[in-house]
This record gives C-alpha cells, structure tokens and sequence, in this order.
C-alpha cells in the first residue's frame, strides 16, 4: 500500500489525535482522506502529521521521525502562515524570509535525499483580510506573500509541485466575505477546506491514478 503523508501547521493538523491514526481530523487532510479511500478503496494510506503552531524550522526539527522516517510515496506540504506571524510581530519566534527559505530548502534536499523517489506537492501559504487582522493587515499581508514567493521558488528550483491558493481565495471574497472562508484570516472554515481539498486533489489525484 502505497502511503500519503500531509505536514504543515494548525491549517493541515486541525486538532488531530495525536495518538491514532484511525481518527481524522476536521480539516482538508480528512477530507482529502475520504476522496482517496472512496476514489482507490485500500489502495492508499493517508497519515496527517502536521503540528498547530509550527514554522519551517520545526518542521526541519522533526523532518527525520516526522516525515523520512514514514517514507511517504507522496508528501503535501502547507507551512510558512507562522513564519509569517512572528515575523509580522517582531518576536522571539520571529526568522525573517531569507532564512526561512533556507531553511525550507534544507528541508526538501533532506527528503529528496532520503526518499528521491518521493513526489512532493508545495501549498501556498495564504492569508484574508478580516476585522480580527485589519490593524496589523498590511506588515501581514507582507509576509505571507514573502512566504507565498518562497514556495513557488522553491518548487521551481526542485521540480516540485507548486499548488496555489491566494488567488482562488481572493477571488471567493468576491461572492462571500473572507471570514466565511477563513475564519479569522487564517484558518480555514469547512468551506475554506474544501477549497484546499480540491486544489491538492486536483494535483495529486492524476499522480494517484497512474500508481
């Protein structure tokens, strides 16, 4: 059985439990999960090990038990918001994008390292404008798009999957608000997951067909 494995921040963990596997979270990685259970019935394993809160420097913290250990055959990837946020507020957490993007690049050449036959799909970092962000929005704003720019880099530089999601949700504000999209600016609400669901199916469902 070929396996799927999701990382990311409180976006992709959506309050999994942290103790099996048999309990899906609420987010997209559950719904992601049924479409591939229902679309390849046993033909895929999918496994959430994304962490509320995390940037790129914890996920290379624990890439090796987290991600390497596990050797996915495929490997989405939603992290950079954090980043974003604590550089935003200027804090102790705070590791400007320059750094960020080294260290998300380490983190690819450490899994293409060790699992070169892994396919791996980069999601855009993403962010609305809300009444809960509105007085810090712009330095935000500023940030996310600094770690938007990141990814896509990154996935041209190694030949990666780049899946993008600011311009579809910028685009949904059109018909509804933004926080019926993402509750606070940030997380996503059912609907807004259901967006994300559809853009990372709409990459990795073709690559799944041909396994």
């Amino acid at each position: 059985m070929k396996r799927i494995l999701l990382q990311g921040d409180s976006i992709t963990d959506s309050n999994r439990d942290r103790q099996t596997d048999l309990k899906p979270c609420w987010g997209y990685a559950s719904m992601m999960e049924a479409d591939v259970h229902t679309t390849w019935p046993g033909k895929f394993e999918v496994l959430n090990r994304a962490i509320a809160g995390d940037r790129t420097v914890n996920l290379l913290e624990r890439l090796q038990q987290d991600c390497i250990d596990l050797k996915p055959d495929y490997l989405s990837v939603l992290i950079g918001v954090n980043d974003a946020w604590h550089t935003m507020a200027q804090n102790d957490k705070a590791i400007p994008d320059a750094e960020s993007r080294k260290i998300y690049g380490q983190i690819i050449e450490d899994i293409l390292a060790a699992l070169p036959l892994v396919k791996i799909y980069l999601l855009e970092p993403f962010a609305l404008k809300v009444e809960q962000n509105s007085d810090c929005w712009e330095a935000f704003q500023h940030e996310v798009l600094l770690r938007a720019e990141t990814t896509r880099v990154l996935a041209k530089k190694y030949g990666l999957t780049f899946i993008p999601l600011q311009a579809q949700f910028d685009s949904l504000c059109r018909i509804k608000p933004a926080d019926y999209w993402l509750s606070d600016g940030v997380h996503p609400t059912a609907a807004g997951h259901e967006v994300i669901k559809k853009a990372l199916m709409a990459a990795i469902g073709p690559d799944l067909e041909k396994a």
